[in-house]
C-alpha cells in the first residue's frame, strides 16, 4: 500500500479533524458535552477589544486564548472573561480547566486567578528563543 499525498491545510480542515476525533473518541470513552465557549467584548464603535475562546471535552474547560486589547488591561476584562467562560462550563457539567501561556505577565495573572502550573516545557541550550518558557496551569472551577 503506497502512502497518499501530505498536504498544508488550513482551518477549515482543522476543525473538520477536530470534529472527526471527538466523534470518535465519544464512541469508545464517555464524556461531558464538547462545545466551543467564545465570548467577547465590543466597544461602543463595533471593534473586539476583549475576548476568549476555549472549548470543553471529558469536563475540563480549555482556555484556547484570552486577548484584552493594551489600552483596557488591569480593568478586570481578562478577569470578567474567565469568570463567565467558568459560569458556562460548569453549566455544561465542567469541573476544571487548564490552559498554556509562554507570557510570564499572564502566568501571573492566572495564578491569581487561582490556576496552579502542572508543566513547564522549557527551551535549552542553543533552541531558538533562548530560554522561552510555556507553563501549563489547571484549577477546579
Amino acid at each position: 500500500m503506497s502512502l497518499l499525498p501530505i498536504e498544508l491545510a488550513g482551518p477549515k480542515v482543522a476543525a473538520e479533524l477536530e470534529t472527526s476525533l471527538l466523534s470518535d473518541l465519544q464512541q469508545s470513552l464517555p464524556q461531558s458535552r464538547n462545545e466551543a465557549i467564545t465570548l467577547s467584548v465590543i466597544s461602543s464603535d463595533g471593534s473586539l477589544v476583549a475576548g476568549l475562546a476555549g472549548s470543553t471535552s471529558y469536563g475540563w474547560l480549555l482556555i484556547k486564548v484570552l486577548w484584552v486589547t493594551p489600552e483596557l488591561r488591569r480593568q478586570g476584562y481578562g478577569r470578567a472573561l474567565v469568570t463567565n467562560a467558568f459560569v458556562r462550563a460548569r453549566s455544561i457539567g465542567c469541573h476544571s480547566s487548564w490552559l498554556d501561556t509562554s507570557n510570564e505577565p499572564a502566568q501571573h495573572f492566572y495564578a491569581s486567578l487561582g490556576f496552579k502550573v502542572f508543566g513547564i516545557l522549557q527551551n535549552q541550550g542553543a533552541d531558538i528563543p533562548k530560554c522561552h518558557k510555556r507553563w501549563f496551569l489547571s484549577r477546579s472551577i
